[in-house]
């Protein structure tokens, strides 16, 4: 906890907050503490205890993924505000847990929004990777009736989610581009330079044109 009280800069955390994220380390420096510490489970459960949310990210930089329990996981994301900590729970260790798809199913319905994110968020990487068993029709259905309204974070995982749907399944890109002009969320999303709107039909059309370019 010194050390990473230690990295605290007060630049990074005036960055961070901007994105909802109380703290002040900056990640690049976080991820080296990590490599040098490797995987040590006992010590980043210690670490998230802290509820400080520079030692919880790093606590999920060397966890063991597969050591938790589904009840576990399931409070970790009840009580993960800060969306980094979030990102990184879903992405770097709900996603490689045996649990991961009981978890998708439980949290896709909670009425919490910032735990249906991460539902949204699970049920975006079978989308993409394991469509098998999913009716992309009735989340296109979902999307098309609560997206617009949806609060920010859940917002975010369903456009994510719409984005996916046309990217990868040219049969349903017409209606998920269609969702996406008519709803128009994210439209105006400040984007820099080089990088894709988040806007689904700007984001659907331009990876489709990179994947058929390349």
């Amino acid at each position: 906890m010194a050390e990473l009280a230690g990295l605290e800069d007060a630049q990074a955390r005036q960055v961070n907050e901007r994105h909802g994220d109380d703290h002040g380390v900056n990640l690049g420096k976080l991820r080296a503490v990590a490599k040098r510490l490797k995987t040590q489970h006992e010590l980043a459960c210690r670490l998230w205890e802290t509820d400080d949310t520079a030692a919880r990210l790093l606590a999920l930089l060397i966890c063991r993924p597969k050591a938790f329990s589904r009840a576990e996981l399931d409070a970790m994301i009840r009580e993960t505000r800060a969306p980094k900590v979030h990102d990184w729970l879903v992405n770097y260790v709900v996603k490689k847990n045996a649990h991961a798809e009981e978890l998708r199913v439980a949290w896709f319905a909670d009425p919490d929004p910032v735990v249906a994110s991460a539902g949204w968020a699970l049920t975006t990487e079978r989308v993409a990777k394991k469509p098998e068993g999913l009716d992309l029709p009735a989340l296109l259905d979902v999307i098309e009736a609560e997206m617009r309204d949806a609060p920010d974070r859940l917002q975010w995982a369903m456009n994510h989610c719409l984005a996916q749907i046309g990217i990868d399944h040219p049969q349903h890109r017409a209606r998920a581009l269609d969702i996406g002009e008519r709803l128009e969320v994210l439209k105006d999303y400040p984007t820099s330079p080089g990088c894709t709107s988040p806007f689904a039909p700007t984001w659907i059309n331009e990876i489709v044109r990179r994947q058929q370019a390349g």
